[in-house]
């Protein structure tokens, strides 16, 4: 069974710099893509980012473009979203996610992408 673990969150002002991280077991980590996903209160959840488990490979949305950075660590089975100048619209639960398949060569950016969730964690942004 798939387990993701989300940690990181907390709150923040504008400006400031957070770094999340996400746990997997259950899996054969190397051979995932992996994802985050955000959802504020009252919308959808929305794609963040992800990183392909053969190149490593980015691939962002364009509202944090330049501003996050996902990286992945396979030895320790772990990815992370690195947040820097976080804006007050950047506040959400964060939501880590792998692939449905394995070995997928093709970018990974859709929620339905993805076949296993953690439970997310909350980053909280103030002005």
């Amino acid at each position: 069974q798939v387990q993701l673990v989300e940690s990181g969150g907390g709150s923040m002002q504008a400006g400031g710099s957070l770094r999340l991280s996400c746990a997997a077991s259950g899996l054969t980590f190397r051979s995932y893509t992996m994802g985050w996903f955000r959802q504020a209160p009252g919308k959808e959840r929305e794609f963040v980012a992800s990183i392909t488990w053969s190149r490593g490979t980015p691939y962002y949305s364009d509202s944090v473009q330049g501003r996050f950075t996902i990286s992945r660590d396979n030895a320790e089975n772990t990815v992370y979203l690195q947040m820097n100048s976080l804006k007050p619209e950047d506040t959400a639960v964060y939501y880590c996610a792998a692939d449905r398949n394995p070995w997928s060569l093709r970018p990974k950016t859709t929620i339905t992408d993805f076949g296993s969730w953690g439970q997310g964690t909350q980053v909280t942004v103030s002005s």
